[in-house]
């Protein structure tokens, strides 16, 4: 069974364009069911020129965002204004430009104490979504960065069981590069979204590429790909033979 859907452009902007007006499409389609439409924003340098594509791209589309509500798929444990921030960075780029009320965003609070935020971003997916405890809150579209080691949200090689097979939706979680103290959504979460679009894309990541689309790859990315049936891959790095 082939788990992966492999998209590749020949640059990073033709990528973030592409990605861009194909996520537009999504959004909306969407709007004429009439329901909310929950996406997962992602944090890097690609995920910034991203949703200021997408942002341009709506502007002269006259899209439509209203039933649209925004959560992160990680943060570092910074205030929101702070350069390392991911909410800033998706404020800055998109949210802000874009007109989209406070209440439509579901941010992860990097400025608490990491456990407190970590349940409180718990109680806020359920309230949203409306997804029982016992249950797990299903996301229209999880966007996700590809780190230098195959790292998905904060979900980094070598972490313990106790953070990769959780039953929790949100979790604090120590990483390797700085700023190291995060909260990020669990695998659980990320492999019961609809939608799962990776852009892979910037120099030195080729061979966590390759090790995540390999039969029994152990990055973090083929940890989700194994766990998901169809997972999209939109990357500008060279493909693995």
């Amino acid at each position: 069974m082939n788990r992966t859907e492999l998209m590749a452009f020949p640059d990073t902007g033709t990528l973030v364009q592409q990605v861009a007006g194909r996520w537009l499409d999504a959004v909306e389609a969407s709007a004429a069911g009439g329901q909310p439409f929950h996406v997962a924003l992602p944090g890097g340098r690609v995920a910034g020129r991203f949703m200021a594509a997408a942002q341009a791209l709506g502007a002269s589309r006259g899209t439509r965002w209203g039933h649209v509500q925004f959560h992160w798929g990680d943060e570092r444990c910074v205030p929101p204004d702070h350069a390392d921030s991911n909410y800033l960075l998706a404020q800055t780029a998109l949210l802000d430009p874009a007109g989209i009320p406070v209440d439509h965003r579901h941010r992860l609070r990097g400025e608490l104490p990491p456990e407190e935020a970590a349940h409180l971003a718990e109680a806020e997916l359920a309230r949203v979504t409306g997804t029982p405890a016992s249950g797990v809150p299903v996301l229209d579209l999880m966007f996700l960065g590809m780190g230098e080691d195959g790292h998905v949200a904060s979900l980094f090689p070598g972490a313990p069981k106790s953070v990769t097979n959780s039953d929790r939706w949100v979790l604090p979680v120590v990483g390797p590069k700085p700023p190291p103290q995060r909260l990020s959504l669990t695998f659980r979460v990320l492999a019961a979204a609809k939608e799962v679009w990776v852009l892979a894309s910037g120099a030195g990541k080729e061979e966590a590429l390759a090790q995540s689309l390999r039969p029994g790859g152990t990055t973090p990315l083929a940890h989700l790909i194994s766990l998901r049936e169809r997972t999209s891959l939109l990357t500008d790095l060279p493909l693995p033979s």
